[in-house]
C-alpha cells in the first residue's frame, strides 16, 4: 500500500468507527479564517526532575513520519545541568505483539494498555480503525494529561473518542470534509498547521506533526529549547512559530482540468475509477469507499 492509498484508508475507514452519527452541511463549511482554535495554549509547567513521560499510540498501518517526527523532537531536547532525558519515550498498543506500519515497518510495543505508564503526553497517529480497548485507553490516560495530541488523520481516532466534541480541532487537508461531516460537534479548521483547544491539540498531514511537537517543547521549556532542538535536527520549517501556515489548504483545490475525487479531492484517473451519477452529472471516485460515502447524501457532499 503505498503513502497516497494509507491516507485515503486511515481517513475513511477511521471515520468508520463513528459511523451512524449525523451528518452536517453547516459543520462541514466551518470558515477557513481563524484556524487556531481560542486563545493561544498558555505555558506547560515541566517537572524540577526527571522526565515528561510521552505515550505513542500505535495501532496496525500507523503513518511512521506521524509517530516518527514527533518522536525524534521529543527525544532531540536537551536540557542545560541536566543529566535525565527532558522526555522519556514510548509505545503503546493493545498487545505487545508487533504492529506493521506504513511501508512494512514492524514495531514491537513497549507496553500494552494494561502495562503503559502513565503519560503527561499523548501522541496518536493515522492508522487503522480504532477498538474499544484504543479508544478507552485514551479516555482514561487523557484524564491526567497535559496534552492529548493527534497527527493528520489520527484526528478521527481522537474525534471517536468523543474528547474533541464541541472543541477545535484539524486534520490532513484532504480529510477536512470527512472530518466536518462525520463530527458536526467538532469545528474543523481548515488552514491550520495545528490547532489547541484546552488538553487537546491536533496537527495537519504528515509533516505538520513535527511542528506541534515543536510547539509543546516551546510549552514547556520556552523558545530557546524549541529553537535549539529544531536546529539540532536541522530542521528548517517554521511552521511550529505560525499555527496558520497551511493557509495554503483552506480552499478547495481548484481541478484545472484534472479529475478530482469530491470527496477527499485527490487526482484520479477517469479511466479506472468508480463513478456515480447524479442529477446527471458524473462524479469519479479515487476508492469505492468514497463512492459509498457519496452515494449515502450526495448534495451534502457537494455542498460541503
Amino acid at each position: 500500500m503505498n503513502r497516497r492509498e494509507l491516507l485515503q484508508q486511515s481517513a475513511i475507514f477511521s471515520v468508520a468507527a463513528i459511523a451512524g452519527r449525523a451528518m452536517s452541511a453547516d459543520a462541514a463549511a466551518t470558515p477557513a479564517a481563524e484556524p487556531q482554535g481560542g486563545q493561544p495554549a498558555p505555558p506547560l509547567n515541566p517537572p524540577a526532575k526527571g522526565s515528561i513521560p510521552v505515550a505513542f499510540v500505535l495501532a496496525n498501518d500507523a503513518v511512521v513520519i506521524d509517530f516518527a517526527g514527533p518522536w525524534e523532537v521529543f527525544q532531540d531536547v536537551r536540557i542545560s545541568g541536566r543529566d535525565e532525558p527532558a522526555f522519556s519515550l514510548y509505545t503503546v498498543a493493545e498487545s505487545k505483539e508487533p504492529i506493521t506500519t506504513s511501508g512494512g515497518m514492524k514495531i514491537l510495543p513497549n507496553y500494552s494498555f494494561d502495562t503503559a505508564p502513565a503519560p503527561k503526553v499523548i501522541v496518536i497517529p493515522a492508522q487503522q480503525d480504532p477498538t474499544k480497548a484504543l479508544l478507552n485507553w485514551i479516555r482514561a490516560s487523557s484524564k491526567t494529561t497535559d496534552v492529548t495530541m493527534s497527527v493528520c488523520t489520527g484526528a478521527f481516532v481522537l474525534a471517536a473518542t468523543g474528547l474533541l466534541a464541541g472543541r477545535s480541532a484539524t486534520t490532513h487537508h484532504s480529510a477536512y470534509r470527512e472530518l466536518a461531516m462525520d463530527n458536526p460537534d467538532i469545528h474543523v479548521k481548515r488552514g491550520a498547521r495545528f490547532v489547541e483547544d484546552g488538553r487537546f491539540a491536533s496537527s495537519g498531514g504528515l509533516s505538520s506533526g513535527i511542528d506541534l511537537a515543536l510547539h509543546v517543547v516551546e510549552r514547556y521549556y520556552g523558545r530557546d529549547i524549541a529553537k535549539q532542538t529544531a536546529f539540532q535536527m536541522e530542521y528548517q520549517g517554521q511552521g511550529w512559530l505560525d499555527a496558520a501556515s497551511n493557509r495554503v489548504y483552506a480552499e478547495a483545490r481548484p481541478a484545472n482540468g484534472k479529475v478530482l475525487c469530491p470527496i477527499c479531492s485527490m487526482e484520479v484517473d477517469p479511466k479506472s475509477a468508480v463513478t456515480s451519477v447524479y442529477l446527471g452529472q458524473t462524479y469519479y471516485f479515487c476508492m469505492p469507499p468514497h463512492k459509498a460515502r457519496f452515494d449515502a447524501a450526495p448534495a451534502k457532499w457537494l455542498e460541503a
